[in-house]
Order: structure tokens, then sequence, then C-alpha cells
């Protein structure tokens, strides 16, 4: 059989399916180890390619530059100019990559079946149910290639090995779902503060500062606490997630970052499948489920039967609290 010499990989477009394709881009380098890897990032998160297993050549797809299904063809033209590819792994199912996969000219474009991609990939597969996200990425490569591979840890390149002790929280998350309401952010915050006296920053994008800052002053005092929300680069946030030893968080992108950082991560889940999608690496992770309500776990980005999210208001906080101490003192050995 042939070895390809050139292989380029679609990256996923959501910072935490980024995070967890870096198994996949470490299978693709150990089934192909004589190709030349390259990947293509969306811009908005393409800060974390500095951090993803080593590869060769790394392109970042700008959708404001590249509108619509034709600038996905334009740009997959430009990339089939620089280089003849052998195959082309279309991680996101979006019809648009298909598309960019299609106009790269690559002999090989697999990815899994949905709408009319098959009509642009050579080699379209069914995506099996119940798997999590990292292991529906490995399985594309089982199907394609007929092997049978263990995915690797999920890992980012992490050079920080001084760490402080704080404790990250992160209460935020695209869909209101997945969010802490303000109460109950403030009650968990309030809890941990009462129980542990060292330093908890509290992270968030820019558009989510406000929400943070409405949290924060809402806490019963503030000692020991910084807010860190809307002031800090996506790369250092990964620095601020790398020195510090536990992170609390709603399930969001940047629990998968720090679970890939080494950290140990305390994820609330209230929408969401945590089977498919919590942070991959067990042994640095703590997941949380109040897991008695009939809906749970739904896939909504908003509560369609409580406008609020129950299953995040109802979780114990003293539950929550005592996890967070356990990570801390494991990380501390």
């Amino acid at each position: 059989m042939i070895q390809p010499q050139n292989i380029l990989i679609r990256l996923p477009n959501w910072l935490g399916d980024m995070v967890m394709s870096t198994a996949f881009v470490k299978a693709v380098q150990q089934q192909y180890p004589d190709a030349a890897i390259d990947v293509i990032a969306k811009k908005d998160i393409s800060f974390l390619l500095d951090y993803l297993p080593a590869h060769h050549l790394s392109f970042i797809f700008d959708k404001a530059a590249y509108k619509g299904l034709i600038g996905a063809y334009r740009f997959g033209k430009q990339l089939g100019r620089k280089k003849e590819y052998d195959i082309f792994f279309c991680l996101p199912n979006s019809f648009s990559s298909a598309i960019m996969a299609f106009a790269s000219g690559a002999k090989k474009r697999a990815g899994y079946k949905k709408e009319l991609r098959s009509l642009f990939l050579t080699h379209a597969f069914n995506k099996k149910n119940s798997l999590h996200r990292v292991d529906e990425y490995i399985d594309l490569l089982q199907q394609f290639a007929g092997i049978q591979a263990a995915a690797p840890l999920v890992a980012l390149k992490n050079s920080i090995t001084e760490k402080s002790q704080a404790i990250v929280v992160n209460i935020n998350s695209e869909a209101s779902s997945r969010r802490l309401p303000i109460e109950k952010a403030t009650t968990i915050i309030n809890a941990l503060r009462k129980s542990f006296d060292g330093q908890i920053i509290l992270i968030g994008s820019p558009k989510e500062a406000a929400f943070v800052q409405q949290v924060y002053q809402s806490l019963s005092h503030t000692r020991n606490i910084e807010n860190k929300a809307g002031t800090t680069s996506l790369s250092q946030l990964l620095a601020l997630l790398a020195g510090s030893s536990v992170m609390l968080t709603t399930d969001s992108g940047p629990a998968h970052v720090a679970n890939a950082l080494g950290i140990h991560t305390v994820v609330l889940f209230g929408a969401g499948n945590e089977h498919n999608t919590a942070p991959y690496n067990a042994d640095k992770r703590t997941v949380i489920r109040l897991g008695k309500l009939a809906c749970e776990p739904c896939v909504n980005n908003t509560c369609k039967v409580y406008g609020t999210p129950k299953c995040l208001v109802a979780l114990d906080e003293n539950i929550i609290v005592q996890a967070v101490l356990a990570a801390l003192k494991s990380s501390e050995q």
C-alpha cells in the first residue's frame, strides 16, 4: 500500500471540540508517521495552534474574508495550489467544510455523512451513536484506514511547571442552559470561600464580563477573589489555567482547555451529555450532575421546561465544594 505523503486536517470550529481533536491529530501521526500533516483552524480559535501536537503547516480560515460556500470553495482552491494532498480529513460536520475539502483537490476526502456532504467526500461514513466526541473523531480514522486504534490522551502543550494554589472558576457558557444563574453562582462561590482561604479567580470572555461582574458584586465578600473576566487574551487564559491547581467550571470550552493542560477540572453539567462532551481525561476530571429530573440530560441551548435550568439550580453547593477541595488535595500530592 502506498503511504500518503501529505495529509490535511480541517479542525473543528469550537474551542472545546478543537481541544478534543488533539487526540485525532496524534492518532493520524501514529498511523502515518512519515506523512507531512497540515491543519486548518478557524481564525477565532487559531491561537490554539501553538499548543497542538507537532504538525507541519497551519492554515487559518477567516470566515469573514471567505464568506459562505463560495468563500469555503475559494479557500480550498488556494490550499490545493500550495500542495497536492493525498488525504483531507474533515472533522466539522458542516456542508461548507466538505466543499472546502472538494476544492482542495485532495485525492481522498474523509468525513461523516450529513445532508449532501457525501457528494464532495470520497469516503463518507456513518457516525456511531453514544460515542464521546474524541472517540467520534478516532472512529473516523478507524473507518477510513480499516484499523483499530485507541484514543491518545487529549493534551495541549504546557511549559508551565510551577503551579499556584489558585482555583479558577468559570460560571459561563455560550448556552443559557449550561450557564450558572447569578444567584446559584453567587451561592457556590460564597460556599467555596468559606472552605478555602486561597486565591479564587473568576474568568470569562469580554462579552461575559458584565455577567461575571454581577456575580462578583453579589458575593458576601471578595477577599482574595479576583475577577479577570474580559481582561485576559485567550493565550493569557491558557497560561492562567496552566498555572492553577483546580478549575471549577460549567460545560464549556475552558473546561476542555484546563483538562488538556493537566489541571483537575470539576465540571457542573446542566444541558449537554457528559458521555459525549465531558473533558476526556478521566483522571483529571470530576463530573457533577443532579440526575433527578426526567428531562436530564437534554441538549437544548435554553431550558424548555423550567426557563431557568433547574438541573444547575438544584445542585448541592456542599457537594461541589467538597469535590473542589478533594481535587485540590490530589493536586498537592
